[in-house]
């Protein structure tokens, strides 16, 4: 079982990116959903976790800007992000407990340039 995180990238202050996770391997089941970011030096901070019962949280610094949906179908979860700004530099990571254990992708770096 394995989480493949893509859609990373450089994009200008203002501009908008997709990032994408899929769950492969024998699942048989999915909970949570989320993503996460880290920057060097820094603690691996939530950014939005989509909830098995449909619900969302988002992290302050980004609501309003960014949007987390999954496709329960394809075993993935996907981050919507607008209004990007410098701060929103870093690499993001996805989450997910499959199989009721927790499971971590290997990061999409995402540089937003001023």
């Amino acid at each position: 079982v394995q989480l493949q995180a893509s859609g990373g990238g450089l994009v200008q202050a203002g501009g908008s990116l997709r990032l994408s996770c899929a769950a492969s391997g024998r699942i048989f089941s999915i909970n949570d959903m989320g993503w996460y970011r880290q920057v060097p030096g820094r603690e691996r901070d939530l950014v939005a976790v989509s909830t098995v019962g449909g619900g969302t949280i988002y992290a302050d610094s980004v609501k309003g800007r960014v949007t987390i949906s999954r496709d329960n179908a394809k075993n993935a979860v996907y981050l919507d992000m607008h209004t990007l700004k410098p701060e929103d530099t870093a690499v993001y990571y996805c989450r997910a407990r499959l199989n009721r254990a927790w499971y971590w992708g290997q990061g999409t770096l995402v540089t937003v340039s001023s």
